[in-house]
């Protein structure tokens, strides 16, 4: 924990000496067709008790998350489907539809977009229908604060072209902060019992995050009561 902790110090002294990191995205799409449109309209009407004409959303806030996972292409057949895989029965009580994120980012810092940006996609209960998910290939048994350096410029290039494209994006939070938005009103989720615990990207990843990114001034999630 602490050697990754001054890793990721050490990367962002280096990220702030240098000129800004330019972006480049490779979409590498998952199968997202009307099915799976169709699928994440009855999740909204289902969970949010929002009827809606399409799945566009306007975003509100950027999640960040790490795969568990460190095989680029295992993370990227885990979200590919449209239907939940059949080892995901603590969510599938919320339904059928596949997780997914709008970007996978790799180990090397290469950035993947996998749907949309403005489709609703399923990767955080109660904050799909206004969030951006950003998922980091790492995290190795959902415990280790593994993320690389390259991953944390590449992420701290990604936050900044979304907050410019999307002005609405008001928040940045790591998917483990996520029930402490429970206190605002993006928070929809209707069923008061369907709650995960997460750990993801971990508290030294998006303490580098926002060290970096003071200048847009994203919000934290209001501290727990």
């Amino acid at each position: 924990m602490l050697k990754y902790f001054f890793l990721i110090v050490t990367a962002f002294f280096l990220l702030s000496a240098q000129e800004p990191q330019s972006l480049h995205i490779v979409d590498k799409p998952i199968v997202f067709s009307q099915k799976r449109i169709e699928m994440t309209k009855e999740y909204i009407k289902s969970s949010y008790g929002l009827n809606v004409k399409d799945i566009t959303i306007v975003p509100k806030i950027i999640v960040l998350h790490w795969t568990a996972e460190m095989d680029f292409e295992r993370s990227f057949n885990r979200l590919y489907p449209e239907r939940l895989l059949s080892d995901r029965k603590d969510i599938l009580k919320a339904g059928a539809l596949n997780v997914s994120a709008h970007f996978l980012v790799d180990r090397d810092g290469t950035v993947y977009r996998l749907m949309p940006e403005n489709w609703m996609a399923r990767h955080v209960i109660g904050l799909n229908h206004s969030s951006i998910g950003i998922e980091n290939i790492g995290g190795k048994g959902n415990v280790n604060e593994d993320l690389t350096p390259a991953q944390l410029r590449s992420n701290i290039a990604l936050v900044k072209y979304l907050k410019n494209k999307y002005p609405s994006i008001e928040y940045m939070i790591g998917h483990y902060e996520y029930t402490q938005m429970e206190q605002t009103p993006l928070w929809l989720e209707k069923d008061a019992n369907y709650r995960t615990i997460k750990a993801d990207p971990g508290p030294s990843f998006m303490h580098a995050m926002r060290s970096a990114l003071k200048e847009l001034q994203l919000k934290m999630p209001p501290k727990d009561r």
